[in-house]
């Protein structure tokens, strides 16, 4: 869907700010299917669900997005089990969304 799945994420020790709403949905209109959710301190995410036949299924993707994210250095909070995964990035030390994290949404749906 882009040429983002492309890029190596990059390490954010903070010190920058996250996204604004503009820059945010510059981006996601990059990557497909990703929600942008925003959490009680107000902070934006990204969140997708994936469906699939089967527990081993979910299980084996979930392997997988786990393998690129050691690789970029950037890794999501992820949730499965039978017939689904759930995955929510955001950049922790920035407490919001950057650049990296849409690189990475694009790299996890790379798989499918």
């Amino acid at each position: 869907m882009s040429d983002l799945s492309e890029k190596k994420c990059i390490p954010c020790e903070g010190g920058t700010l996250p996204f604004d709403t503009t820059e945010i949905h510059k981006y996601l209109k990059k990557v497909d299917g990703w929600d942008v959710k925003e959490d009680q301190s107000k902070n934006f995410y990204l969140m997708k669900e994936f469906k699939f036949k089967n527990f081993l299924k979910s299980q084996n993707f979930v392997s997988k997005v786990g393998e690129i994210a050691e690789k970029e250095g950037h890794h999501p909070d992820i949730w499965f089990g039978w017939g689904y995964a759930k995955i929510k990035i955001f950049t922790h030390a920035i407490k919001g969304l950057a650049e990296s994290d849409f690189i990475l949404a694009a790299k996890i749906d790379k798989i499918l």
